[in-house]
């Protein structure tokens, strides 16, 4: 089975996908999202995935690929060792140098990260081009591919986590809330004040960024959100099209098909 992890500065995202040659293809078969490890040694870490494949009913002897999209350097030394010593496989990173079918035609193509690529593997695979991919997490990225599946570029802002907790930092009287789709627009109260400058806040930040892109791109552009905050946001959006919480993992399980070739496999 394919072992595919994107981790994230808050989060990381784990599936498990079936071998290939199986009838179903390459099905999803479990994930899991927790908080990305800060200071885990490669056992800590080893021993927390074997426990969450045990509550799965699932052997993590059956791993036998590896592909890890990255945004946290520090992690990924740890994360190549626990690869080696639990799973006995050379793990794909996705980086500069990997197979990926999509030509990345920014100023500088090696500061892309990982997640962003990835993401938009997925999207114009599923979607087609242009698409534009936005990724809800610490920050918010807009991904842009075009009609010939090429990366043109895109826009980061500042997740809707960081706004907030900006807010609850800066204003020592406002108290911190969940962050929630408001009832209404005119808020009575300070908790919904909050509630509603948030949310409308956020969702006005997007879309005022996806009809800019759209504009430029064309009518014809799709949208698609991911990442966890996607079905909160896109609820009340204009311009997102479709969400799909598994992007991310859906872009892993392709780049690392397109790259089996060049993988090291168990006992290779």
């Amino acid at each position: 089975m394919l072992l595919a992890l994107d981790v994230g500065n808050s989060n990381t995202v784990m599936g498990l996908y079936r071998p290939a040659g199986e009838p179903a293809g390459r099905e999803l078969v479990a994930n899991w999202r927790f908080t990305t490890p800060a200071r885990q040694t490669t056992d800590e870490f080893g021993v927390m995935l074997r426990n969450m494949f045990q509550l799965r009913g699932l052997d993590i002897s059956s791993v036998d690929g590896v592909a890890i999209s990255s945004v946290v350097p520090p992690l990924d030394s740890m994360l190549r060792q626990v690869s080696e010593q639990y799973f006995h496989v050379k793990p794909l990173f996705i980086e500069p140098g990997v197979r990926t079918g999509l030509p990345v035609l920014t100023d500088n193509p090696s500061e892309v990260g990982a997640d962003r690529i990835v993401n938009c593997v997925a999207a114009f695979e599923k979607f087609g081009g242009p698409t534009i991919v936005v990724d809800m997490g610490t920050a918010t990225t807009f991904d842009v591919v075009s009609r010939k599946g090429e990366f043109l570029g895109g826009a980061i802002a500042p997740g809707l986590g960081i706004s907030a907790d900006a807010l609850f930092t800066r204003a020592a009287r406002l108290p911190r809330i969940d962050v929630k789709r408001p009832n209404k627009v005119i808020g009575t109260s300070t908790v919904d004040n909050i509630q509603i400058g948030l949310y409308y806040g956020y969702i006005g930040l997007v879309d005022g960024i996806l009809e800019r892109m759209i504009a430029e791109l064309g009518a014809e552009t799709k949208t698609v959100a991911t990442g966890g905050l996607a079905p909160l946001i896109s609820g009340g959006s204009k311009y997102i099209g479709a969400v799909d919480d598994m992007l991310t993992l859906t872009g892993l399980r392709l780049i690392y098909e397109r790259n089996q070739d060049r993988h090291k496999r168990r006992g290779a």
